[in-house]
């Protein structure tokens, strides 16, 4: 085996890799997480409150 083949396994390994992860991100099913997530920085009363809690520890 020359470092031709496995320069070749190495790119048909990062290819799939590549292809898995934008199938995951972009999969119908993993839509409403996402959305969710994305939401949480500008969701004021979660973030207040995420803001209390910390504060609160800070004092224990």
């Amino acid at each position: 085996m020359s470092i031709s083949d496995l320069q070749i396994i190495a790119t048909v390994t990062a290819f799939i890799a590549f292809v898995s992860i934008a199938w995951w991100a972009y999969s119908p099913n993993n839509k409403k997480r996402f959305e969710e997530d994305a939401q949480l920085a500008l969701d004021d009363e979660l973030v207040s409150s995420l803001a209390a809690n910390s504060r609160n520890k800070d004092k224990k």
